[in-house]
């Protein structure tokens, strides 16, 4: 009877033992599904740039989208939409199925082409996934040969000749911002000439047939050690830590601080486990030391900032650019 007893008190132990083990697993699975969001991703995810090939948006991208890839363990495909200020590229990624596997990768020139009635929407009205880079390299370049060298220079001769320096932008775009923005801190008037693209405004600076082309000092480094263009400063708060030798707009008498914001967002509907498994593997891009060496060559400042942090930086930048389009209102 004892043995029989005992038997019984064993495989009713086993038993409990078993379905909490059980029990367990089910809990660590349910756990690891939440964490991994489900597996998220399963496939490759579209990265839709909205600028050409080529450019800053372009490259920043690129250069994440690697870094990200060792993290997510899928491809990144980097999907260049151009088009109508941005908004092509945007509006397709605000239209995709908010699966996860197409996120938009672009800058502060998503604000504008609201404030400009060009879309009506913007970054709010999408899910935004962090920011892993700001530019605060940006700069008005000018060719060897000009007759102004520094941010002085070029307020003084445009003060003498009104609309005869000639800066290159697209109409609508960052850049024309900053051309706005020098105008009313440095009252000078300029002539301002919508010639296209990154490379379009390069070509046409090379070409002569522009002065001035507001851009970012990575995407001119080749022409600016070869002594062929000259940035007359950056528009920073402090000189950059890799271009020591160029003054900030600040030094100058101009106080003109840019920063170009690269964000990373989904559709609105986007599931919330899966936007934060792709902003955790954004923070971890960030702080991998290959990311960092690689975006610093372009005198970039490797930045992460989580979605609140993003959208509030965003929400500054947004509060400057409505200020200065009633400022500038009809220009």
């Amino acid at each position: 009877m004892k043995g029989i007893w005992k038997k019984i008190t064993f495989g009713a132990a086993a038993i409990a033992l078993a379905a909490g083990l059980g029990a367990c697993a089910e809990s660590d699975r349910a756990e690891g599904e939440s964490n991994s969001a489900s597996g998220y991703p399963e496939k490759p995810i579209e990265v839709i740039v909205p600028a050409g090939a080529g450019g800053d948006t372009d490259l920043n991208t690129r250069i994440m989208a690697k870094a990200m890839e060792e993290e997510l363990g899928k491809p990144l495909v980097v999907t260049n939409v151009n088009g109508a200020g941005g908004t092509t590229g945007t509006q397709k990624v605000k239209d995709a199925k908010a699966d996860g596997y197409t996120v938009l990768a672009f800058h502060n020139s998503m604000i504008l082409n609201k404030i400009y009635g060009l879309v009506d929407y913007t970054y709010s009205d999408m899910k935004v996934a962090g920011v892993g880079v700001l530019d605060q390299s940006n700069t008005f370049l000018v060719s060897k040969d000009s007759e102004f060298q520094t941010v002085e220079e070029l307020i003084d001769y445009a003060k003498e000749n009104p609309k005869k320096v000639t800066v290159a932008t697209e109409v609508g775009s960052m850049t024309y911002m900053q051309i706005l923005q020098f105008q009313e801190q440095a009252g000078v008037e300029f002539n301002i000439a919508d010639v296209g693209g990154a490379s379009d405004k390069i070509t046409a600076l090379l070409g002569g047939r522009v002065d001035i082309v507001p851009t970012s000092l990575g995407l001119v480094q080749g022409y600016i050690e070869s002594g062929d263009f000259v940035p007359l400063g950056v528009m920073a708060e402090e000189r950059l830590e890799d271009a020591p030798d160029i003054p900030t707009f600040k030094e100058q008498g101009v106080d003109l601080v840019v920063d170009k914001v690269f964000l990373w967002a989904f559709p609105a509907d986007t599931p919330d486990e899966i936007v934060s498994a792709f902003t955790e593997a954004m923070s971890k891009a960030v702080e991998s030391e290959e990311y960092q060496e690689e975006i610093k060559k372009s005198w970039l400042n490797p930045t992460y900032l989580n979605p609140e942090e993003a959208s509030k930086k965003l929400s500054e930048v947004e509060a400057e650019y409505q200020e200065l389009h009633k400022l500038t209102e009809g220009q």
